[in-house]
């Protein structure tokens, strides 16, 4: 519920920017200065690229909970097979092979989101998490063709 309302306010914040880059946007085209005319257009589309990331940054999340509580409500998420550190996190010292084992189980059913998604999981947990974003992504990309 946190990240939803996290997600409802940094949307509001853009749109708010949104406005106000707009309305000096116009101002600085509005002058007629070429360095003026260029900061003005930049005030519109930088904003414009924050929408796109946003929104798919929204739409990532949505299909990664989505995906996530499938798989639990199956009851195919991977167990903590080891001791966790303060932070929910596996010890490093467990972590290499927990990961290389999930991701062989990833790469032997390459149309298997699951696989996908329980990897992502894992290396989310080792702290990979950039890994993990990719993981989920090849998840929801295998899931949607499977449709």
């Amino acid at each position: 519920m946190t990240a939803r309302i996290g997600i409802v306010l940094m949307g509001v914040c853009l749109i708010l920017y949104f406005i106000v880059a707009g309305q000096q946007a116009f101002l600085f085209m509005g002058t007629g200065e070429p360095i003026a005319i260029a900061m003005g257009v930049a005030a519109i589309v930088l904003p414009l690229i924050g929408v796109w990331a946003l929104i798919r940054e929204i739409q990532f999340g949505v299909s990664a909970d989505r995906l996530g509580r499938r798989l639990d409500a199956e009851g195919g998420m991977p167990e903590a097979e080891t001791e966790l550190t303060a932070r929910g996190k596996i010890a490093e010292a467990d972590a290499e092979g927990i990961v290389t084992r999930y991701r062989a189980a990833a790469e032997s059913a390459p149309e298997e989101w699951r696989a996908h998604y329980r990897l992502g999981v894992v290396q989310d947990a080792a702290g990979r998490r950039k890994d993990a974003r990719a993981s989920i992504r090849e998840a929801i990309r295998v899931e949607k063709q499977t449709r």
